[in-house]
């Protein structure tokens, strides 16, 4: 089950020890799910639908999927600065990503969190999360625990 709570998270953490990223806080929250990567950047405006949560960018890796719930990595976000009011939008219509990893938050992506109250934390190494993985993130302070797929 994935949650986004302005709190910790409660309930039991994944049996294994999770490794520890230490991210920089673009966005405050708590968020634990499953990750959905991609190493292509994500435009909001035009490349998701905000009443799905489906990526709609033709050509492009996560075309036809949603991120509704899940923890979306990817690069960087990139296209207009409508962008910022999607996230919004998604949040609003219940299919928002649970949080946001980038390796560099562009600031169409950070204010978007930012009114949405998507957890967000950058200047991570993306190429280390995998989709599937199971991600808990402190938007507050960075911090992101990692258990990898088994």
């Amino acid at each position: 089950m994935t949650e986004n709570h302005d709190q910790d998270p409660q309930g039991s953490p994944p049996v294994s020890t999770p490794e520890i990223i230490r991210g920089r806080s673009i966005a405050p929250g708590f968020a634990e799910g499953e990750a959905l990567v991609t190493a292509e950047n994500i435009s909001f405006f035009g490349g998701v639908d905000p009443e799905s949560g489906t990526v709609a960018e033709k050509g492009h890796e996560l075309e036809g999927r949603t991120i509704a719930g899940k923890i979306l990595v990817f690069p960087t976000g990139k296209g207009s600065t409508v962008g910022s009011y999607t996230l919004y939008r998604l949040a609003k219509a219940g299919k928002a990503p649970a949080a946001i990893l980038n390796a560099e938050c562009e600031p169409i992506t950070a204010v978007g969190c930012i009114l949405a109250g998507i957890p967000c934390v950058d200047q991570i190494p993306i190429g280390r999360v995998s989709t599937g993985d199971r991600l808990r993130i402190n938007g507050a302070d960075g911090r992101v625990e990692l258990w990898k797929q088994s």
